[in-house]
């Protein structure tokens, strides 16, 4: 197993079972502290913030109740939930250790133990933490990527109003694009406004079946319908006194767009199965790539949902409307790539720069992401350079340059080679680069379309 990113917090009044840990342990985690009392318990919660607490359940040689074990445990939840408790035992105490999983422990391990099961343990624990984290962040703290504001006018407009409407409840409608980042300038504004300090629920209505529609925006009771084995909460519920962000919100079919409707101007919810009316305070965000003025228009999208979702509407510009963006994205991008694949990579080098800014990117900042997720993995230095990007073909950069309908392939072709000369101010390698070919195919068009 290589060696986990796990923080472990070894608490143990056996001297000899703290110097057998303090070896075996720091061979499979990158921190491990030892502490011989719980007394010291609290103030390394505090200072060292471990992921994983590997808990002796009894403190004193004349006491083998598991009572302290217990009440630790207990303690350990109620200051930090999100730590994972592994509780070390005895044999006769393994009742106590069961009844410790029923408090919250993730697991026990007897001693004496086997160190291939504890290193297991310890790393399962620390897995299940991170599972819950990183579904957490999905539901409370909107995307990973941050929001880089360009300089150019559209987006320092869009700035100055997001500055404007952020601390208000104001419902804000989002258009782009696919990829353009809606959903981290809707992150962007939860972060901004009073309600930060509360969850940001996103729903994808995309990905939402109509049969599954109302159970997971309203909730439902148990028995409402066949697998309704336990009460559901919905997103509604969930973003109470926060955020709620309807992603895809053009997606929502005809019949269903009443519904949400209803639930947006009454600001109540009403599980599927019951009669109860649930009140719900909640900022309203909508996003969608699609031209809802024109759904309108022709019935598919109700007039009185548009305007009830379009108190403040922002359009988010594509990707290659925002070149100044685009370095400091791929920076970032490089940044937490390396660190996921533990690259040297701290870098673009300037012709990789310059080739990313030349490209038109049809799939906005999605597809920047992309590429420097290959990049990265592909990288053998401290820089990326040029030879690690790789682009759209020819025939897309082609299509990219302009090619109509009834353009011919060479006439499209030559299309995207003089657009990628005029991009790169003539520099060979770069337009090679950019249209995926190699230098002396490209000596060989250009002579051939006498450019």
């Amino acid at each position: 197993m290589a060696k986990s990113k796990a923080k472990i917090l070894v608490v143990d009044d056996n001297s000899g079972i703290r110097a057998a840990l303090k070896f075996l342990l720091p061979l499979h985690f990158a921190q491990v502290e030892l502490i011989p009392s719980p007394k010291e318990l609290v103030s390394r919660l505090a200072e060292f913030q471990p992921d994983v607490v590997l808990l002796d359940m009894n403190f004193h040689t004349d006491i083998n109740t598991g009572n302290e074990g217990l009440f630790w445990l207990s303690e350990i939840k109620k200051r930090c939930p999100d730590v994972e408790v592994v509780l070390f035992t005895a044999y006769a105490d393994i009742q106590l250790a069961v009844e410790g999983m029923k408090r919250g422990a993730f697991d026990f391990i007897v001693k004496p133990w086997e160190n291939e099961k504890l290193v297991s343990t310890l790393d399962s624990a620390y897995r299940q933490k991170a599972r819950k984290t990183a579904k957490e962040g999905e539901t409370t703290a909107g995307p990973a990527v941050g929001m880089v504001w360009g300089k150019g006018e559209s987006m320092s407009a869009i700035r100055r109003t997001v500055d404007k409407i952020a601390p208000t409840d104001a419902t804000v409608l989002i258009t782009g694009e696919n990829g353009t980042g809606k959903d981290v300038l809707a992150s962007e504004i939860h972060r901004l406004s009073e309600r930060a300090s509360r969850p940001m629920v996103s729903v994808d209505l995309g990905a939402l079946t109509e049969t599954l529609f109302e159970s997971e925006l309203f909730g439902h009771v148990k028995g409402a319908f066949t697998d309704a084995h336990t009460d559901h909460i919905g997103k509604f519920e969930q973003a109470d006194g926060g955020t709620l962000f309807l992603d895809e919100v053009g997606n929502i079919p005809l019949h269903l767009q009443a519904k949400l409707l209803r639930a947006l101007q009454n600001r109540t919810v009403t599980r599927v199965g019951d009669t109860k009316a649930i009140p719900v305070d909640i900022r309203l965000i909508c996003a969608t790539n699609r031209d809802l003025d024109k759904m309108v228009r022709d019935g598919e999208f109700r007039e009185d949902l548009y305007y009830r979702i379009n108190t403040m509407h922002l359009h988010l510009p594509a990707l290659r409307e925002r070149p100044d963006e685009i370095v400091p994205l791929a920076e970032m991008f490089i940044k937490r790539y390396a660190g996921k694949y533990r690259r040297e990579v701290k870098g673009l080098a300037p012709e990789a720069a310059a080739i990313l800014k030349g490209y038109r990117w049809n799939g906005n900042i999605r597809e920047l992401q992309n590429c420097i997720e290959k990049a990265v993995i592909l990288s053998e230095g401290e820089m990326l350079e040029v030879q690690d990007i790789q682009l759209a073909p020819i025939q897309n950069a082609a299509a990219e340059s302009g090619m109509s309908g009834e353009d011919t392939l060479d006439q499209a072709e030559e299309k995207a080679i003089r657009a990628a000369m005029a991009r790169f101010g003539g520099n060979l390698s770069m337009v090679a680069r950019s249209l995926s070919i190699s230098r002396p195919t490209l000596y060989s068009k250009l002579k051939k379309y006498n450019i």
